[in-house]
């Protein structure tokens, strides 16, 4: 588990250069993997439902049919050809309806962003190997369409959202290591959301890059603090064991966590708030049952904006004061958004 550890924030919300009235709570919900097609159906419907914007935060490995030359050549830096920790599409028609998501959930207003590809811990990589997983990444979706055998079907904006609007980037495992941020900017991401945090805080520059990070927040009986995603509820919870019969009281355990993390921001500092999920449902979709209700009370209350990464970075971005911020760098000119 890897901390913030920074010191220049990428926005001073106390700063007398600000306006007197209180900042809009940013509530941010990421999904990674983003690949089971019915769990697409159904976080879209959640969106549409709370009012909510997502990122998706997608692994490539679902553009490649198993068996494929796509997957065959498929290579991640210091693993064999074909390998994937996370698996592949297994029929063209999967890929199919997979693409026909990420196009229609771009124009709902929902951010994809990327995963890379086949989901390995790149803690130890070189800004090389890094690089070379990032273009993997886009290549396999500039070559989607293709390769699920219906060209004729590319939007004809698709290679430009391609290139030119997935701008953000998640770690797998949230296991950056040092060489990332480099490796992040040359390839052209305006930010990294791969980092973990004790609390809710404002992104952190580091060597020019913008940098979320996941909070702790408190959970349970006792409020023994939890990273506020899914997969770490599950094994706080029921120690990564499938118990549905249980799945009630996770979903309200996490229902209440959420609520009092919320209620400590809005009442307080007002820092983004960040959860984050995966295409799996946990004990029995507990925890997507609790992010539905938690989504449908707050993302339309005033002051609330329930919006993506790359939403919250051009918010942020625009709350800045005009003088420099902390340490006498513009943090607006880091970030291409």
């Amino acid at each position: 588990m890897r901390f913030v550890k920074y010191a220049v924030p990428l926005l001073a919300l106390a700063s007398p250069a600000l306006s007197s009235e209180r900042p809009e709570q940013l509530v941010i919900v990421s999904f990674d993997g983003a690949h089971d097609n019915a769990l697409w159906v159904k976080s879209r419907a959640m969106a549409k439902r709370t009012g909510a914007h997502f990122t998706y935060f997608f692994s490539c490995t679902f553009l490649k049919r198993w068996g494929s030359p796509e997957q065959l050549s498929y290579r991640a830096p210091h693993h064999s050809a074909g390998k994937s920790a996370t698996g592949f599409a297994q029929t063209d028609r999967e890929i199919r309806i997979r693409l026909d998501h990420l196009w229609n959930a771009h124009l709902e207003g929902h951010e994809i962003a990327s995963h890379v590809c086949g989901h390995f811990d790149g803690s130890t990589w070189t800004k090389a190997d890094w690089l070379n997983e990032f273009a993997s990444f886009r290549q396999a979706l500039l070559d989607g369409w293709k390769v699920a055998g219906i060209p004729q079907w590319e939007p004809k904006e698709w290679r430009d959202f391609v290139s030119r609007q997935i701008v953000g980037f998640r770690a797998p495992y949230l296991a950056p290591g040092e060489a990332l941020p480099e490796a992040v900017r040359a390839a052209g991401f305006a930010y990294d959301a791969s980092l973990i945090a004790k609390k809710p805080s404002l992104p952190v520059m580091d060597r020019g890059l913008p940098r979320f990070a996941l909070p702790l927040i408190p959970e349970g009986p006792r409020g023994k603090p939890v990273i506020a995603m899914d997969y770490n509820l599950y094994a706080r919870h029921s120690g990564l064991r499938e118990e549905p019969a249980r799945s009630s009281e996770f979903e309200e355990r996490t229902l209440a966590a959420y609520r009092a993390a919320f209620d400590r921001e809005f009442q307080g500092g007002r820092r983004p708030l960040e959860l984050g999920f995966h295409f799996v449902e946990m004990n029995g979709g507990a925890y997507w049952r609790a992010l539905d209700r938690f989504l449908a009370e707050t993302c339309r209350k005033p002051g609330v904006a329930c919006v993506s990464y790359r939403e919250a970075l051009e918010r942020l971005n625009a709350r800045l004061p005009v003088e420099k911020a902390e340490g006498g760098t513009d943090v607006r000119a880091a970030s291409p958004l």
